[in-house]
């Protein structure tokens, strides 16, 4: 890249990032607008292929910590109005950027004057300045490699039954034309995304190759919901199971049952917890989590029937909808 260039090009701008932005924010902001520009998601647009070519050579000089320093130095002269003369010491006469380094190299000093003072710079001064030489082998900073940009991220969608949601497991994927098989971890949500370093496309010039992305898709299960490492369900219990209290076998993911105590008095709604049954993640083992349903049945006959208005007469005087009403009038 020429010195000009930087003079004229202001790589924050193209990027859309503040001159303060630290590594990661410039980062974020090529990898955004990369993915939108790159030819392959563009093909035949030659106004995408150019500004991907700007915003890729935005972030090779911003990326590397040596390089932008030097860039906004560069630009620290240009915004300070700096003029820049070629020839001896003394000499008169204003040249551009070229000039400058015109004479420095016919073997004279360049004068870089602003804001009213003036003074004098050899070719080391300036080579110096940027960490460079006279014998370094070129302009680090104006005429250096680019520094490699990264590939393209890649993105894959899977489909996992409940189970292999909730215990992991290995697919085979088809990605960009290829076969790859990954390993989904154990305990994914529906619509969660999973990012595998390193296996997206490769770099053009050399650079890292890009992420893997994939989109987790889980139908619902007919009796098992996750709750962060915990598993949910809803077991139904008859009105004597409730009101009198009773052990009731509920069903569990891995196949086998579990007895759970239901205590007297237990409202519809209420939340009983079986410890250890929930999922094993890295983050540890959850509990199965039974919400308890009270089944209504929807006909009553002969000795139930007599048992219920006998019931219904024992409870007449109680109000369950009395708390409600109180509430109510607040």
């Amino acid at each position: 890249m020429a010195g000009q260039d930087w003079f004229e090009k202001d790589f924050y701008k193209t990027l859309g990032v503040s001159k303060t932005a630290d590594e990661a924010a410039i980062k974020k902001a090529y990898r955004k607008l990369a993915r939108s520009l790159h030819p392959d998601a563009n093909p035949g647009d030659a106004a995408a292929e150019e500004r991907f070519k700007e915003v890729s050579e935005a972030y090779s000089v911003l990326s590397d910590p040596q390089q932008r320093k030097q860039y906004d130095s560069v630009r620290a002269m240009a915004a300070g109005g700096a003029r820049f003369s070629a020839g001896p010491a003394g000499a008169g006469g204003t040249g551009g950027f070229d000039d400058m380094f015109s004479g420095m190299f016919g073997g004279g000093r360049a004068r870089y004057s602003t804001g009213g003072s003036s003074q004098a710079f050899s070719l080391e001064d300036i080579l110096g300045a940027f960490g460079g030489g006279a014998g370094g082998g070129g302009f680090s900073g104006f005429g250096g490699p680019a520094a490699p940009a990264p590939g393209a991220d890649s993105r894959a969608s899977v489909t996992l039954p409940f189970r292999d949601a909730v215990a992991g497991s290995t697919q085979i994927l088809t990605v960009d034309g290829k076969s790859m098989t990954v390993r989904i971890p154990a305990g994914v949500r529906n619509g969660q995304k999973i990012k595998l370093a390193g296996k997206g496309q490769p770099s053009r010039n050399g650079g890292p190759p890009g992420d893997l992305v994939i989109t987790v898709s889980v139908p619902n299960h007919p009796v098992f919901s996750l709750d962060g490492n915990n598993l949910r369900e809803t077991v139904p219990v008859t009105f004597t199971e409730a009101a009198l209290g009773a052990r009731v076998e509920v069903p569990t993911l891995d196949g086998g049952p579990v007895t759970l105590k239901v205590p007297a008095g237990t409202p519809a709604g209420r939340t009983l917890r079986v410890k250890g049954k929930g999922i094993t993640t890295a983050k540890g083992t959850g509990d199965l989590l039974v919400t308890i349903s009270v089944a209504v049945p929807q006909r009553v006959s002969g000795k139930a029937k007599e048992a219920l208005e006998e019931l219904r007469e024992a409870t007449r005087d109680d109000d369950p909808r009395a708390e409600l009403r109180r509430q109510a009038e607040q």
